[in-house]
Order: structure tokens, then C-alpha cells, then sequence
């Protein structure tokens, strides 16, 4: 598998880092613009080298704050293959798109008033966590918990058999650690959409914000769906 652009530009930035001594453990590198002059690629390409050392633990984005070599302990290679656990989580995204869009719709013919409230209190806490720590454990349970109670109120027991698969994608999307501040953004968004149309029983409409909601996703995993 020939490397991308982005892979080329992380691989040079890890070379600046760990042979070229121009940053040391700790230091703060340029922001993205400037990166992105210096080694002579677009942002967008900056963007997701960061995102890939990060995942090897070169560095590390501290939120408000910018890009930092990471510490000595962080910079133990890991042994992940980034490539192979994406193919994965798109597979996993490809498969909710099949069901979870088709037992929205159904949730909003069958589930019960009751189960619709109980829902939307899902949906708020999972909006109280994105603010308060969208990377958090309790977050990535929350999430799984609103879109998982979705699919039950479909009343179809076959697909609720599907639901480990959104534990899984959510756990493995936190896991790469890839954008997680722009997926947060967009949950935030889509998860009023998709409260607002269950709570209005608007089948046509809150399949397909589920649909765009998991689309917001994939893009931002930067996914290959070829």
C-alpha cells in the first residue's frame, strides 16, 4: 500500500522531531499554518499528520492550548496498525448505516411516550458530557446508551442484536483519538436534530439526520469508504 501524502508529511515531521533536535520533549510546535508552510503541504495534510503521531504517541494536543511533543514515556512506539483499525471502524459504520437510520424511523411509529422521554434524558446527559468532557468514559458509555435505546424502541428484537456494534464503533472512534473535538462539535449539533425529530415523530426526518449524524463521522475519521 503505497503512503498518503499525510503519512509522507508525519513521517518527516517525526524525523524533524526525534533526529532533526529542533523540538524537545515538552516543546509547542507552530500552529497548523504555519506547519503547513514550512514543510510545503496544505493544512488539511498538517491536520492529519498530527492526528497520526498523536496516535503513536509523538505528540500530544492539549485542548486550547496546541501541539506538544509528548513525553518521553508517550514516545514508546506503539504497536497498533492504524491503517487496519480503520478499515475496521468503517466496516462497523457501514453496518449502522444499514440498520440504525431504518430503526430510527421505526422508533418514531412504536416507541412509547414514555420511552421517548427516557431517550431525550439520554440525549441531554450525553450533551451535558460533550461540554464537560467529551473524551470522557463516562461520555463514550452515554453515547452508546442514547443511540442504543434508539434501536430498542424500534421494537424489532433482531435489530437490537446489533446493538454491541455501536458500543464498538463509538469505543474504537475515541480510541484512535483522530478529531475527537470536531466530532464533539458535530455530536452536539446532530444530537438536537436527532432528539427534536424522534420527539415530533417525524420518521422521514430523524432518518436522516441518523444518517448524516454517522456521515459526520466517517468524514471526520477521514475514513477511506472506496
Amino acid at each position: 500500500m503505497s503512503e498518503t501524502l499525510s503519512q509522507k508529511t508525519a513521517q518527516r515531521l517525526k524525523e524533524i522531531i526525534t533526529q532533526g533536535h529542533k523540538y524537545k520533549v515538552g516543546d509547542k510546535l507552530p500552529n497548523e499554518n504555519e506547519l503547513a508552510a514550512q514543510m510545503d503541504v496544505s493544512r488539511s495534510t498538517i491536520r492529519e499528520a498530527i492526528r497520526l503521531l498523536v496516535f503513536e504517541g509523538y505528540l500530544e494536543v492539549q485542548r486550547g492550548n496546541g501541539t506538544f511533543v509528548a513525553s518521553q514515556l508517550d514516545t514508546q512506539v506503539k504497536t497498533h496498525d492504524l491503517d487496519q483499525d480503520k478499515v475496521t471502524l468503517r466496516d462497523l459504520y457501514e453496518t449502522r448505516l444499514i440498520f440504525e437510520p431504518e430503526a430510527a424511523a421505526l422508533a418514531c411509529q412504536r416507541a412509547s411516550d414514555e420511552e421517548i422521554q427516557h431517550i431525550l434524558k439520554l440525549g441531554k446527559r450525553v450533551q451535558e458530557l460533550i461540554e464537560k468532557e467529551p473524551g470522557g468514559k463516562e461520555r463514550i458509555a452515554s453515547e452508546a446508551a442514547f443511540h442504543g435505546a434508539i434501536v430498542k424502541a424500534s421494537h424489532n428484537e433482531f435489530l437490537s442484536q446489533f446493538l454491541p456494534i455501536i458500543t464498538e464503533t463509538i469505543e474504537k472512534t475515541f480510541s484512535l483519538r483522530i478529531n475527537l473535538d470536531i466530532i464533539a462539535e458535530d455530536a452536539y449539533k446532530d444530537h438536537i436534530l436527532i432528539m427534536n425529530f424522534l420527539e415530533k415523530r417525524d420518521a422521514d426526518a430523524l432518518r436522516s439526520a441518523v444518517k448524516i449524524h454517522l456521515h459526520h463521522a466517517i468524514w471526520n475519521e477521514d475514513i477511506d469508504w472506496n
